[in-house]
């Protein structure tokens, strides 16, 4: 590990408990936005909600919206509760179908409000308040945070048996040798695909969103490319609970990682350029600020 990298280490790497939620709510000076995008989230959508909600009244958040494509009743979960509510659909309509989790969260950004945007997953099970604080905690306490990523132990989970860890294959199979070859700075990053990140608008509306599940990666890689390594913090978010995928639906989901990061490497030009077959949806939507900007 680079001098570098153990310095950001033992700075920018944080427990959950040190952001309490009225620590928050006395600090902050933004605006809070937490988008969680679904999809048939009708078992777990309820019991998040019913964490975050509080939050709300409490001073920590401003909006909180669901970003749903379901066949089941997620929405209508999600709206008992009181939650801001958008078909994916619904946003953006001109660009056809909705191609993935990372498209999702890119056409959330229009509808959401806040100055700082925190994503999360709405597949978790056991799910505590402390995921949102958490995340938001460095944005919010620290003005020279721009992103923030959790991090966490992941039990695994067969049937009726859960061992301690072993969950994440994609994780230590894929995206973490990539990041140790590519990206050595990045190494230090525990979960560099978790799906719970915090970041300011102004940052995530300058960098272009992986349409499927190589977004996660991707935004860090991302965020590193234009804010350095300084301005990204990690939380530890104790541990994460959700449904296992079998080794054949993680075969797809590894591309879409190594993708994200070849596609960035082309850009680099540490990697030749190769141009997708004619026709092909689009691997990534481009920074909102430069729509804007063309607009």
């Amino acid at each position: 590990m680079t001098l570098h990298r153990r310095a950001w280490h033992r700075t920018n790497t944080h427990a959950h408990g040190e952001f309490p939620p009225e620590r928050l709510a006395s600090a902050r000076e933004h605006t809070v936005s937490v988008c969680l995008p679904a999809r048939n989230e009708a078992r777990t959508i309820g019991p998040i909600l019913s964490e975050l909600m509080p939050l709300r009244d409490r001073g920590v958040l401003d909006q909180i919206v669901v970003v749903d494509h379901s066949s089941d009743a997620t929405a209508d979960i999600a709206r008992s509760f009181g939650a801001e509510v958008h078909s994916q659909e619904e946003l953006m309509p001109e660009l056809g179908p909705v191609l993935g989790k990372g498209d999702a969260m890119w056409r959330a950004l229009p509808v959401l409000t806040g100055e700082v945007i925190c994503f999360l997953d709405a597949d978790s099970e056991q799910f505590g308040a402390h995921f949102a604080c958490g995340v938001l905690g460095p944005v919010l306490c620290r003005p020279e945070t721009a992103f923030v990523k959790g991090f966490y132990r992941r039990p695994f989970r067969i049937g009726e048996t859960t061992v301690p860890d072993g969950g994440g294959r994609v994780t230590e199979l894929t995206a973490r040798p990539l990041l140790n070859l590519f990206y050595p700075e990045l190494a230090a990053v525990r979960q560099p695909l978790a799906g719970e990140i915090a970041a300011r608008r102004e940052l995530l509306e300058r960098l272009p969103f992986a349409t499927g599940y190589g977004v996660d990666i991707g935004l860090l890689i991302d965020a590193y490319a234009v804010a350095g390594l300084d301005a990204i913090a990690q939380v530890d978010l104790d541990v994460r609970q959700n449904a296992h995928q079998s080794l054949r639906d993680l075969g797809p989901m590894a591309g879409a990682v190594l993708q994200a990061v070849a596609v960035r490497l082309e850009r680099e030009g540490r990697l030749a350029p190769h141009l997708p077959a004619a026709g092909t949806e689009p691997l990534e939507r481009p920074p909102l600020r430069s729509l804007r900007a063309a607009a």
